[in-house]
Parts: C-alpha cells; sequence; structure tokens
C-alpha cells in the first residue's frame, strides 16, 4: 500500500537527522533510535541463531546408530524450528513498533533493554524443552518469556503514547492517537495472550501448547485470509479514516529492508561463528596426548582431525554462497512485503541448521555406515534453506514493479542469471540428496569437497548464462527480417546486454 500511512513514508521521517536535530534532541533529553534498534536486531538474531546448540550437541550413544538419525533429531528440529520463527515474530513486532516511535529517551532505551534481557533468556527455556520433553516446565518458562516480552513492549507503547514528542511526526500530529494506541496494544498483546493459554495446556497437555504456540507464527496470515473471506461473504467494507495502516500484518504492507538485512546478516554471521567455535572446542589436541600419542608432532596430532577440518570448509563455503546468494537478491529487491518476510525468515531458519549439518557429517565421519544419514541431513538443510530463498524471489516477482529492480525483472539484465544463481543451490543439494536414495555409500569427503568447489560453480554459471544469452541473440538474428531489426533488438524477453 502506498497511501500516507505507509511504513516507507514513516521511515522515510525517521532518516538520518541533521546535525542541528541531534543537537536538539540532545537538549530534549531524547536521541535517534538506529543505534538501539541495529543492537537490538544484532542481540535477536544471535538468540535465535544460538537455539540450534541443543540440537548439534545431541549425544548418540553407540546402540543409537543403526536408527536413523532423520527420525532421531526431527523432534528437536522441529521444536528449533518453531522457536526460531517465534523470535523472528518478537523482532517483526519490534520493527513495526519503532515503525511508530521515532526518538527515545533513557526510560525508553531500559524498557528495550529489559525486553532484550527476557529474550536473552529463551535459549534456556529452549534447552529445558529438548532435554526433558516429557517435563512441562520447559515450555512453560518459554511462554512465560514470551508473555513477558509482549508486557515490555505493551509499555514501550503506553510510555510512548504518553509523550508524543517520542512518535513519528506522522504519529505525533494525528487526531485519534488513543485509538491508535488501544489497536497497537492488541496487536502486540495478541501473540502473548495466545501463550498465556499455551502455558495453562502445558500443565496437563503439550501437545496443544506446541499447537498454540506455532498459531503465534501464522496468526498475521491467518488473520488476512480470515479478513478476505470476511469480505467474500459480506462485502468489502471501507475502512475507517483513522485506521492505522502502517501497524498492521497487512501482507501488503512493507517492512523496513535495512532491518531485514540487518537481521539476516546477523543470522549468516552469528552462523559462520558457530562453525568456528566448534572446531576450537573439539579439534584441539591436549598437550599429554601429543607428547604420548603422537611424539610430539603437532602436526601428527593435527591430522587426525583432518575431516573435521574439511567439514568446516565446507560449511563455512556452503554459508557464505547462500549470504552471497540473499545479498545479490535483496540488492534489487526495493521493498520487502510481510510475505517475503515470512520466506526470508523460513530461510534463515534453516541456515541456522547448518551447524547441525556440519556436526553430523564431521561426527560421523568415522562411522561410514552412517554417513549416508548423515549426508541426507545436510542436504534436507541446504535445500530448505535455498528454496526459500528462491521463493522469496519468485514472491517478488508477482509484484515486480514494486517489489524488485527493473534489472531483475522478467526481461531484465540480470533476470536470467538471478534464476540460476538462486535455483544452483536447491538443485544441487536436491540431486545429491536424490542419489542417496540409489547409491549404497556417499562419503561426507566428496560432500564437503563438491562444496568447497561451488564458487567456481557460480563464476562458470556466469559464464554460461552469458553465453546461452548470446547464442539465442544470434539465433534470433539470423530469424528475424531486415527491417525489423530495430523492433526485434528491443524485445522485453532478452536482456540487451550481456
Amino acid at each position: 500500500m502506498s497511501g500516507p500511512h505507509s511504513p516507507e513514508v514513516a521511515l522515510s521521517r525517521q532518516g538520518d537527522p541533521s546535525t542541528g536535530t541531534r543537537d536538539e534532541d540532545a537538549a530534549d533529553g531524547t536521541q535517534h533510535s538506529h543505534r538501539m534498534l541495529s543492537f537490538s536486531d544484532a542481540l535477536l538474531s544471535i538468540i535465535a541463531t544460538v537455539m540450534i546448540l541443543p540440537v548439534t550437541h545431541t549425544e548418540i550413544s553407540p546402540d543409537q546408530f543403526d536408527k536413523s538419525i532423520q527420525k532421531l533429531l526431527a523432534t528437536r528440529i522441529a521444536v528449533y524450528l518453531m522457536t526460531f520463527l517465534i523470535v523472528t515474530v518478537a523482532w517483526a513486532a519490534h520493527t513495526r513498533l519503532f515503525q511508530v516511535v521515532g526518538k527515545i529517551d533513557d526510560t525508553l532505551a531500559l524498557l528495550n533493554l529489559a525486553c532484550m534481557m527476557t529474550i536473552t533468556f529463551l535459549p534456556f527455556t529452549f534447552s529445558l524443552m529438548v532435554t526433558f520433553p516429557e517435563v512441562p516446565l520447559g515450555i512453560f518458562l518459554f511462554c512465560m518469556c514470551v508473555i513477558a516480552i509482549g508486557a515490555v513492549q505493551a509499555l514501550i507503547v503506553v510510555y510512548a503514547f504518553h509523550f508524543p514528542h517520542l512518535l513519528n511526526p506522522q504519529m505525533e500530529r494525528a487526531a485519534h492517537r488513543g485509538l491508535y494506541r488501544r489497536h497497537i496494544l492488541g496487536i502486540v498483546l495478541r501473540g502473548p495472550a495466545l501463550c498465556f493459554v499455551a502455558a495453562g495446556f502445558s500443565l496437563f497437555f503439550c501437545p496443544l501448547s506446541y499447537l498454540l504456540m506455532a498459531t503465534v507464527i501464522f496468526l498475521p496470515y491467518v488473520s488476512k485470509v480470515s479478513s478476505w473471506c470476511k469480505s467474500r461473504l459480506v462485502g468489502p467494507q471501507e475502512p475507517p479514516a483513522h485506521s492505522v495502516e502502517f501497524f498492521t500484518f497487512d501482507l501488503h504492507e512493507p517492512l523496513s529492508k535495512e532491518r531485514v538485512e540487518a537481521f539476516s546478516d546477523g543470522v549468516y554471521a552469528i552462523v559462520a561463528t558457530l562453525l568456528i567455535l566448534d572446531i576450537c572446542e573439539d579439534n584441539v589436541p591436549d598437550s599429554k596426548d601429543v607428547k604420548e600419542q603422537f611424539h610430539g608432532s603437532l602436526v601428527a596430532a593435527l591430522s587426525v582431525y583432518g575431516p573435521h577440518f574439511l567439514a568446516y570448509f565446507g560449511s563455512f563455503a556452503t554459508v557464505g554462497l547462500l549470504w552471497f546468494a540473499h545479498h545479490s537478491l535483496f540488492l534489487h529487491v526495493r521493498k520487502v512485503t510481510p510475505s517475503m518476510g515470512l520466506l526470508n525468515m523460513l530461510s534463515l531458519a534453516f541456515v541456522g541448521g547448518l551447524p547441525l549439518a556440519y556436526q553430523q557429517t564431521s561426527a560421523f565421519a568415522r562411522q561410514p555406515h552412517d554417513e549416508l544419514e548423515s549426508v541426507r541431513v545436510s542436504c534436507a538443510i541446504i535445500f530448505f534453506a535455498s528454496i526459500f530463498q528462491f521463493a522469496i524471489w519468485t514472491t517478488a516477482l508477482l509484484h515486480e514493479g514494486e517489489t524488485l529492480q527493473p534489472s531483475v525483472r522478467f526481461g531484465g539484465r540480470e533476470h536470467a542469471f538471478m534464476f540460476a544463481k538462486l535455483a544452483l543451490y536447491p538443485c544441487a543439494s536436491l540431486l545429491a540428496f536424490a542419489s542417496t536414495c540409489f547409491l549404497s555409500r556417499v562419503s561426507t569427503a566428496i560432500l564437503h569437497l563438491t562444496q568447497i568447489a561451488v564458487p567456481f560453480a557460480f563464476l562458470l554459471l556466469r559464464l554460461l548464462v552469458r553465453l546461452a544469452l548470446a547464442v539465442l541473440r544470434a539465433l534470433r538474428g539470423l530469424g528475424r527480417p531486415a527491417h525489423g531489426g530495430e523492433e526485434d533488438a528491443r524485445a522485453p524477453l532478452l536482456p540487451s546486454t550481456c
């Protein structure tokens, strides 16, 4: 929606203030919220990502080696995905909230810190959930944390509306601030209200608690579908003149592109960091063992961990190239709709699972009969992380005039290459997974060497796409009439330059 209440308008009014404005804010005891939002985005991305640690450090006893790793880890992975997405819901609410609140003072900064402190406790409650699934305390504490986060965000709303100079200029001048405040509080608190009910059910029927918590993730989309069904049954209704369009979860309302990129970069950075932390923790030989078993040769001791280092480099290459594809896509994105945001969060959730793929392919390097299962886990995680990236682009193409730069739209000079770039990982991981279905053994070493070689595939891909487009243009040039050359040269389905 591009009306006067568009969030982009609100955000544009919250742009970098001039020096004079900053001096005035400092004199009033207020400051711009950019630095606090950067801190919050970084912290939220860290919290969402480190919740994979209880899953990656799942200990598998020798008597469990005959079982399928997918079945063994399926429950924990499902719970991780749910909790990751709940954290992203809190991040989305935080993003919407600070499209309304334009400036902060000391009280608002402290309230935001209280919100962040509660969020940092979520990984502990998640660890309880996956370690003691039969005990309801973990899910109860998780729900209580979500309730506390909602309560603090509600306090931020009440405080900001009590001091209107903290609101963005559009809201500050609004004639119906009381109605706006009630509307925003209703949206902020409906997720915690569901978690309150889930906390009650956790004491005697946990499955329903998990279902209610999962509903929190898709509540905005359920609300949109119900509104659509109501309009079809009752007929379209004119929205009130004082509706708060930029603080809804309407699927046509954009998110802050800068904050989406900041949160995504945080997840990728933390995933890459977790990989090297595992290397530092598990692959540094003990000095006593080096002296006794390897006669003081550190090189010989480190050679034992060769498969682990190979797994690290392969996993890091995958994380880095998925970020590269994400960066290339968002470089051409003009506006991020909530549906694109949801797909981005689903992609990030599986990116957060890449440390699990590293752990599986490195830990089972010495159990050849389990390599097949670990490769399947790795391929599945990479496939879902990349296919949701591809889905972001296809969703953006549905409204390409608003969401994408001209170069990657249908007929743009980068359209074919963007398609190939985003389709590379889904196709490669799906092919690798399919190969495990008819091969009796697949080496994890081959998988990691393939991951390391993928960067060269990206370079080769660009050359092949350019060559294919050049051949197509040449064939079209041979088959078209001479007098129509000028019109055909501007045909919309082919790029104008290589």
